[in-house]
């Protein structure tokens, strides 16, 4: 799902000139102004766009840089901030004084906060949109292989049907051959019958074997 950007707010503190006409504070410190993200990053909402495939999908710094987005020059990133409020050095402070010191940071290095949340909104609208472009990658993936499934489950049943037909007729032909076997037995029993009764005129022990005498060893 796509992240509405413009519904978020950058919360900052205001220059010190701005403070001079701000109504005194009821606690200590500079005064907050809070913003709209879209009104940081005008084009927060477009998606990214990606110059070269991304071979390694799980390598987020491959996908930055497919994403033209670059490490500034002054060195200073969201990455860097995140890095930084992860430290050991304002780890386990409060999130306030861990905002502070990042805000220091970067007015020593003179890094505008905007340059900051810019930074983060491209690389997550990067992250945002590669995310939609595998789910459609998905998407037209399991249609193509539906597809091809149905075809391959023609081809089974097409070629299913026909070894089912080959199998019946192999049944045929040994039936076929049983019954002409069964039909040649009936007529060789009735020659050898035939010849057995001609030529028993002849020999007092009836050289011709029928059903009724057994063969000779």
């Amino acid at each position: 799902m796509a992240k509405r950007w413009y519904n978020f707010f950058v919360v900052a503190d205001e220059p010190q000139e701005a403070q001079a006409d701000a109504e005194p504070s009821a606690y200590p410190g500079p005064a907050s102004v809070s913003r709209r993200v879209v009104e940081v990053v005008p084009d927060a909402e477009k998606d990214a766009t990606f110059a070269a495939p991304v071979t390694a999908p799980t390598s987020f710094e491959e996908l930055y840089t497919s994403a033209k987005i670059a490490t500034p020059a002054h060195g200073y990133s969201i990455l860097k901030v995140a890095d930084m409020l992860e430290s050991e050095h304002i780890g386990s402070l409060p999130a306030e004084v861990k905002r502070k010191s990042i805000l220091v940071a970067l007015d020593a290095a003179g890094v505008k906060l905007q340059e900051i949340i810019e930074d983060a909104v491209q690389r997550d609208r990067a992250l945002d949109t590669y995310e939609r472009v595998l789910d459609k990658n998905l998407a037209d993936l399991r249609r193509e292989k539906e597809l091809e499934n149905q075809r391959l489950e023609q081809e089974i049943n097409q070629r299913l049907g026909e070894l089912r037909a080959h199998i019946e007729h192999n049944g045929k032909q040994i039936s076929r051959e049983q019954e002409n076997l069964s039909a040649w037995r009936t007529g060789k029993r009735a020659e050898e019958e035939r010849i057995a009764q001609a030529v028993g005129y002849f020999v007092t022990e009836n050289p011709v074997t029928t059903a009724q005498t057994p063969a000779r060893q």
